[in-house]
């Protein structure tokens, strides 16, 4: 599996995954910028995503949905508040209803992905950040950090496809 580190910080109230990849940083960065790259490993195998919609410039937005193994959706939104291409991206995340509206009762994480070369290979940093103590706990206590392991964990395959151009 990717993740070689996960830590959870109650005090900084974030949760940060490190994962390296067999890739450069650039055929990384393409898992994050293409919609059909992204959807493939954004959910956990389970809950597999699909992008409705990805501007990804700053200030663009994204809408996806995760379907579940009954078939249920669970609907989430993104604004991408920065982009350095293609070493870092940032962007708040929250859930959606099934309009793909912002719903506020779970809050905003804050979403901070750095890519850096080491060698051959690419060093993943996923840093989440959230609004307050209670929001994490019940984030994490859905499953967020096992969750994203098994998202993650999806990528080297992706990576070892072709690129594409």
């Amino acid at each position: 599996m990717a993740v070689i580190s996960s830590v959870k910080n109650l005090e900084a109230l974030s949760l940060t995954l490190v994962a390296e990849f067999d890739a450069g940083v650039e055929r990384v960065w393409q898992v994050w910028e293409d919609p059909r790259q992204l959807e493939r490993w954004w959910g956990p195998p389970a809950w597999p995503a699909t992008f409705d919609r990805l501007d990804f410039v700053p200030g663009g937005k994204a809408s996806y949905y995760m379907t579940g193994p009954e078939g249920e959706k669970s609907r989430g939104w993104w604004l991408i508040t920065a982009i350095e291409a293609p070493h870092r991206l940032e962007f708040d995340d929250g859930f959606a209803d099934e309009n793909g509206n912002p719903v506020g009762d779970m809050g905003t994480t804050h979403g901070v992905v750095t890519l850096e070369s080491i060698g051959d290979r690419t060093r993943m940093t996923i840093m989440s950040t959230f609004e307050a103590e209670e929001q994490m706990e019940q984030i994490l206590a859905m499953g967020m950090e096992e969750g994203m392991k098994e998202a993650i964990g999806q990528i080297d395959a992706i990576l070892a496809e072709p690129a594409k151009s």
